[in-house]
């Protein structure tokens, strides 16, 4: 399973060069697109999540003055 926003990344491009293959058509391009719009909603969510644990990671090492680890989610490769 992959858990870090550069896997998102990748896994969007993969996405988008799916529908950018012009032999996809019909039925299986409507799938694609459909497949497309779900991977966009969740990415935008664990985006949005991914930003609200680093907010708080900012605000946490502000507070206490002390470092953390990165959240494994934040994780590069």
């Amino acid at each position: 399973m992959k858990n870090t926003l550069g896997d998102l990344n990748l896994h969007l491009f993969a996405q988008l060069e799916r529908l950018g293959d012009e032999e996809v058509k019909g039925e299986n391009l409507s799938e694609e697109i459909n497949r497309a719009k779900a991977i966009s909603d969740i990415a935008s969510r664990i985006i949005s999540n991914g930003s609200l644990v680093l907010e708080a990671k900012k605000v946490a090492e502000n507070s206490l003055n002390i470092e953390q680890p990165v959240p494994r989610m934040l994780e590069g490769k």
